[in-house]
């Protein structure tokens, strides 16, 4: 059955082109708005969703840039799968259907640096886009800016009622045929009076975009390219920043070697509606080859112009030629679009993802798997561990090594106020100071070794059994309970020295909040008999929960053992715990003045050096998220946190580095591959 009735979603000027045609097919029974649903504009009346469903609209054609289309999507398409109503973009793609993930860019039509080059030896002129072109920001939507304006003018007490529907609604207003400055913007905003200026709330939202901005560095080295080959190079961009702020933009990024800028706000008019035509005018030519992201006000507007166009996709346009890997439908609060704003950011910082015939997702360098995979698990681990402290009033905190090394300067940067203390510790010399009884070594043995009983007793113990006295040897029993007469002689002296140790640490009363990473608890049991401080653990993962039940440990996962069974955190740990441990060799004990004994580092220069690059990428991460996402907003969402994580398994990661990596422990005398847990 045919298509009589349409409603059109848009009321841009790229609407109003469309709509003669549109009109010439379809009967139109309105346009529609994310935030206006009621007036009238060119010739048509704007109205609510409900409405064009009760008028018999059959589908929904919607006139936006595709990041636009998604979010239009995720808005309506609920409404229009109960009602039975088509929704479609300009270009036909039907938005209710989702794309199929993958993996590689093998069925998209894309250039590599080469053809760009080629493209601008035939041109006298190259002019540049800006936004999503030259540059990125770290954040999945534009309009999430004016969320996170909200957010800062709420922390400088300025409190502007639906604040961000009447600044995008303003905008979409004084917008039709017109391109604004930001203060004219604002000036509407505030004309029914507010204690905040118009001009004062302008330079609040540019430094909250400059502080999100990102430069597209390959993109970049195109403007020098185009200069060796001796063009002139212009920069041509829809903005509403004005000349002064534009030159912070382009400094901030490094952009250099352009001739001039043109901004839409400077001439009234953006790229689509004739800001390509004053290019022309201005570079006194129309062999001019304009290159940017956007169907619409790039192509398709340099097209109407005469000029030639090159299509550079911008991020989040790469995301969605992925299906969106899986990642979008997780994505809610204004820390999830933070998020995938940094992952896009990062991931698609070049355009050019098409230079080999395989056109696989790619990582280069171990630095970008701990950015892009490990960091947001880490991030919302460390806020829910603070959160932790707080509840259980813990006065003293404790990260023990050797993966405590990290989470440790990742909790300062959460709460710099706070105390902390970096806990020596490993299993080995929490068993060698802990245990007390002939139960304590069956429990120790009971952790399977890999090697035979005088390995193990070496190992764990630093006793070798060739020179334990016979009369020491219990020879009716087996494994480490033969000797245990010296395992607990030795740990009696072991666990003076530790509590040697733990005195320089100048504990206070009150609770202990004692980080693991994944663990079962040994630590923490051996370390509670040390101390007479209340020892609560917070960890990451617990395992084996049921096997300790009886021990007596108050003990909170970040995964709960309901939340593993849905969840593929399990599989997927070793990762995290390989690239969070500390560059020192693994402790063995302490001496009798309280000091680290450590084992010999069996780690290469090259393996602490890669997991080194690793913990840099965190960091940036951390810093970044941080500077970005203000404190009300800064949500924990796990299931987000392991898609992220599970990428891992689907990139082609180039870090061979990486790859060699081994994954030791010498707790259980195990050595295991990274490259076999991927």
């Amino acid at each position: 059955m045919s298509i009589r009735k349409i409603a059109v979603y848009g009321l841009s000027t790229e609407t109003q082109k469309e709509l003669p045609h549109l009109s010439a097919e379809y009967e139109i029974v309105g346009l529609l708005d994310g935030f206006k649903t009621d007036g009238a504009i060119y010739g048509y009346p704007i109205i609510p969703l409900e409405n064009a469903m009760q008028q018999g609209a059959e589908r929904i054609i919607v006139v936006a840039r595709p990041g636009s289309c998604k979010a239009i999507a995720k808005r309506i398409g609920d409404a229009c799968r109960e009602n039975n109503v088509e929704l479609l973009d300009i270009r036909g793609k039907n938005l209710l259907e989702s794309n199929k993930v993958v993996y590689d860019f093998k069925n998209v039509k894309g250039y590599t640096r080469a053809e760009v080059i080629d493209s601008i030896r035939k041109a006298d002129v190259v002019s540049f886009d800006l936004f999503d072109t030259l540059i990125m920001r770290n954040i999945a939507y534009p309009t999430d800016v004016i969320e996170l304006v909200d957010e800062k003018l709420k922390e400088k007490g300025y409190a502007i009622d639906d604040f961000s529907n009447k600044r995008i609604a303003v905008e979409k207003n004084i917008s039709q045929g017109y391109a604004p400055k930001l203060s004219e913007i604002y000036a509407d905003i505030v004309s029914d009076g507010c204690e905040i200026s118009g001009e004062e709330l302008a330079n609040i939202e540019f430094q909250v975009d400059f502080d999100l901005l990102v430069p597209r560095l390959d993109s970049i080295k195109l403007i020098s390219e185009a200069k060796k080959l001796g063009k002139k190079v212009y920069i041509t961009t829809d903005s509403y920043y004005r000349r002064n702020q534009m030159k912070e933009i382009l400094s901030l990024c490094k952009i250099e070697g352009y001739d001039d800028v043109l901004i839409s706000c400077e001439y009234g008019i953006g790229k689509a509606d004739g800001l390509l035509e004053e290019l022309i005018r201005v570079a006194g030519t129309k062999n001019i080859l304009h290159i940017g992201d956007d169907d619409i006000s790039d192509i398709k507007a340099a097209d109407n112009s005469g000029i030639a166009s090159f299509q550079l996709y911008s991020g989040m346009m790469l995301l969605d030629f992925l299906g969106g890997l899986e990642i979008e439908d997780l994505v809610s609060s204004l820390s999830d679009k933070i998020k995938l704003g940094m992952f896009v950011a990062k991931i698609f910082n070049s355009p050019f993802q098409f230079e080999d015939e395989e056109r696989k997702l790619s990582v280069a360098d171990v630095s970008g798997i701990g950015y892009l995979f490990c960091a947001p698990m880490i991030t919302d681990f460390v806020k829910w561990y603070g959160e932790v402290v707080a509840e259980k009033v813990c006065r003293n905190i404790w990260f023990c090594a050797r993966d405590g090394y990290l989470i440790q300067k990742l909790y300062h940067k959460f709460y710099p106020e706070q105390h902390t203390d970096y806990f020596l510790t490993s299993r080995i010399a929490a068993i060698r100071a802990g245990v007390e009884n002939i139960k304590d070594i069956q429990y120790v043995d009971s952790m399977k070794f890999s090697g035979s009983v005088a390995d193990n007793l070496k190992c764990r113990f630093g006793i070798d059994a060739w020179e334990v006295n016979a009369d020491d040897i219990t020879q009716s029993k087996e494994g480490l309970v033969k000797y245990s007469e010296g395992i607990l002689k030795r740990a009696v002296i072991q666990k003076k020295n530790t509590r040697n140790y733990i005195q320089k640490l100048g504990v206070e009363k009150g609770n202990i909040a004692f980080f693991d990473f994944v663990a079962k608890g040994t630590n923490q049991m051996y370390a509670q008999r040390l101390i007479d401080n209340h020892i609560i653990g917070v960890y990451f993962l617990q395992l084996e929960p049921d096997f300790m039940k009886d021990k007596n440990l108050e003990i909170y996962p970040f995964f709960t053992e309901e939340e593993r069974s849905n969840s593929a955190i399990f599989d997927n740990y070793y990762i995290l715990e390989t690239l969070l441990t500390s560059p020192e060799p693994s402790l063995d004990e302490f001496d009798s003045q309280g000091n680290p004994v450590y084992a010999s580092e069996t780690r290469s220069e090259k393996d602490i050096a890669c997991f080194m690059r690793a913990q840099e990428g965190i960091l940036e991460y951390v810093d970044t998220y941080l500077k970005i996402c203000p404190k009300s907003e800064r949500k924990i969402n796990k299931k987000l946190d392991e898609k992220f994580l599970m990428l891992i398994h689907n990139v082609a990661i180039r870090d061979k580095d990486f790859l060699n990596l081994r994954i030791e422990d010498p707790f259980f005398n195990r050595v295991t591959d990274i490259a076999d847990v991927l």
